[in-house]
């Protein structure tokens, strides 16, 4: 007889991970990038919460990609990106405290290329909001979480999941390399890369923080993550950098800059204390601020090579990319 899929045994795996005596499906929240499956929301009974997300992770009968990226390369790193998350909530996830949240994992189900994670429903658990845009207490929200998920983690070494955290990091883009037509940025692109990994302030980064990645609280002052295809080791403003582009237009990019990181560093001081009170906050900080215009110009190397007419490709950008290029002496 053959063996059942794991669409087939969905309601089996949720009843045995949430001990619910029936489930219902609401609804499909959102189909995965490149058609690898799909995040649904359940409705329990007979258990003690009252709705689950299940994400379920499949290889599409025909790869495909909204940009054309179609190589087996990039499949296979998508596959990778489903079992770091995988290892993630197996191993890594019950670390994160109430200072960043993030969803607690009820079942891990895996056969061949399909996956299948349950989580806690963050809706149900106080984190309802999505948001396009934020307000400053928002944004506050944002930098808090991102500096204690990196002070959490300072110093830990990324077992099972990727060695260089990020989706887009230079050891898995050749192809977008190949497709810059900055010839200074692209040869520049190694060196930028080495100052990232090797700073002396490794730490765990989410990998995809952008704004659509975070749940917020009816009043904002909260906020938890979710989708760690990418988390990994790296440097923290990898981040930073990426989170800040995600969600403010270019003139405040540069306008607030500074206030930015002065926020993020004021959050990131108050969570090493509480967590690794051994380390010294201030060499952290100092490093880390060298490399936020370097991590800022990584992923705009990747873009331009992935995408050249994306809008995140502005002046600001511009800018911090050529000085760390000059200054790299490129």
């Amino acid at each position: 007889m053959p063996t059942k899929t794991i669409h087939e045994e969905i309601p089996q795996i949720i009843r045995q991970a949430t001990g619910a005596a029936d489930i219902e499906l609401i609804e499909v929240i959102q189909e995965l990038w490149s058609g690898y499956g799909v995040i649904l929301r359940y409705a329990l009974t007979g258990a003690e919460r009252k709705r689950v997300v299940v994400k379920h992770v499949r290889s599409p009968d025909q790869l495909q990609h909204p940009r054309g990226w179609n190589s087996d390369r990039s499949h296979r790193r998508k596959l990778r990106s489903y079992q770091v998350e995988m290892a993630w909530y197996a191993h890594w996830s019950a670390r994160c405290d109430s200072n960043c949240p993030v969803p607690r994992c009820l079942g891990l189900e895996t056969r061949g290329d399909e996956t299948l994670i349950v989580l806690e429903d963050l809706d149900e658990s106080g984190f309802s909001l999505r948001r396009e845009s934020v307000n400053e207490a928002e944004l506050l929200a944002c930098l808090r979480w991102l500096a204690s998920f990196h002070a959490r983690f300072l110093g830990c070494r990324p077992a099972g999941l990727w060695e260089q955290g990020t989706y887009w990091h230079l050891a898995t883009r050749p192809d977008e390399l190949a497709a810059l037509s900055d010839q200074p940025l692209k040869n520049a692109a190694k060196a930028i890369d080495r100052q990232l990994r090797e700073s002396p302030y490794q730490t765990l980064v989410h990998g995809d923080a952008k704004l659509a990645n975070f749940c917020f609280s009816a009043d904002g002052a909260k906020v938890a993550a979710v989708d760690f295809q990418y988390v990994g080791g790296g440097c923290g403003m990898q981040d930073l950098a990426y989170f800040i582009g995600s969600c403010l237009e270019e003139e405040d990019c540069a306008r607030r800059e500074a206030w930015l990181l002065d926020s993020y560093f004021g959050f990131f001081h108050s969570a090493l204390a509480r967590r690794q009170p051994a380390v010294e906050a201030r060499a952290v900080e100092e490093s880390w601020r060298e490399l936020f215009p370097v991590a800022w110009t990584d992923f705009h190397r990747f873009l331009k090579g992935w995408s050249p007419g994306h809008w995140k490709l502005n002046d600001y950008s511009e800018q911090l990319a050529r000085a760390v290029v000059r200054r790299l002496g490129y």
